[in-house]
């Protein structure tokens, strides 16, 4: 009898062990296979150069391929859906910005995901101002003289966005409320497509961090006339912002972060944010990839993105509204 009740206790005990067991053994020996990284923008964008720097420094840590996919289009709608769809296995991931799930949920009336429930955060990346820029040719060198010159020209100025609710069409939008002026909405496939348009002239202005507008900028071919934030970019310190301006309303930045389709596996999302983490903040990958693109590095993980999320909605909330923005 005794035997018997310390085998069923013994087994008693065992049971949350062997609950763990699948789960950290898969830890243990992820990746197995290749894993792939929907970025649901074109190539070139922002996030797109990052963790295609990243995925390089996985290749090496894993040794598996890390195979980064474009899946552009309706404001990251496309390559969100085909991740909240994927397997929750972490060889399916999604490295996109804000957007996809903090102002897509105020912009239209349907999403084919839930941006609260269809993705396991896994690691916050990057953060950084927008800078607000202009075509070289356009005859202004600052926000203020912009809302003169606007409020003076009898056609409207256009302004490039990638999207309907992407940070240009909100942020244009507030100042064309707040401001009385009147601009014109180009919308584009992605960040990469408005300014090529913009430099091209297609359009007068648009908006877009030092990592994906450096080259243009360098080229001369579009120049910043103001930084959406509170503090000046390191990469262009004689840019004052929109705050020093004396337009403190007008504020936007981006986060690049790492996703996995909800219901993945804790283990895997830790060793994958671990993992990403060490990358990004080994000096040479910093010095490299970020501090010249004016990306802030924030290696956060899953607690630190989804406390991020959480905030960004309200703020996003609040600018929609101001800006009268409605849902499609």
């Amino acid at each position: 009898m005794r035997l018997v009740k310390t085998l069923i206790i013994t087994a008693i005990c065992m049971v949350p062990y062997l609950a763990m067991a699948p789960h950290s053994s898969a830890a243990e020996s992820f990746p197995s296979k290749p894993v792939h990284v929907i970025v649901p923008f074109p190539p070139g964008g922002g996030v797109d150069i990052v963790v295609r720097a990243v995925a390089a420094e996985l290749d090496k840590k894993w040794g598996q391929r890390v195979v980064v996919e474009n899946k552009p289009g309706a404001a990251s709608l496309i390559g969100a859906d085909a991740v909240s769809h994927a397997p929750a296995d972490g060889y399916t991931l999604l490295a996109t910005i804000n957007q996809t799930v903090t102002s897509n949920r105020f912009l239209f009336k349907n999403i084919p995901y839930d941006p609260d429930k269809s993705f396991a955060p896994i690691s916050l990346m990057t953060r950084s101002d927008q800078i607000l820029l202009a075509n070289v040719n356009m005859p202004v060198s600052s926000l203020k003289e912009l809302v003169s010159k606007a409020s003076s020209v009898k056609s409207p100025f256009a302004y490039g966005s990638f999207g309907n609710g992407s940070q240009p069409h909100l942020l244009y939008e507030l100042l064309k409320v707040e401001e009385g002026v009147d601009l014109t909405h180009v919308p584009y496939k992605g960040v990469v497509p408005a300014l090529t348009a913009l430099a091209g002239g297609e359009i007068q202005l648009g908006l877009g961090s030092a990592n994906v507008a450096g080259a243009l900028i360098k080229a001369g071919r579009i120049k910043p006339i103001a930084v959406a934030g509170e503090k000046r970019s390191e990469v262009y310190p004689d840019v004052p912002t929109t705050t020093e301006e004396g337009f403190p309303g007008l504020q936007a930045s981006v986060w690049y972060a790492l996703f996995a389709p909800a219901g993945t596996p804790a283990p895997i999302v830790d060793k994958i944010s671990t993992d990403v983490a060490s990358i990004l903040k080994t000096p040479a990958f910093t010095e490299k990839h970020l501090t010249p693109r004016g990306l802030d590095l924030v290696a956060g993980g899953p607690e630190e993105l989804a406390a991020e999320i959480q905030k960004d909605v309200k703020l996003t909330e609040a600018m929609v509204r101001a800006a009268g923005v409605k849902p499609e």
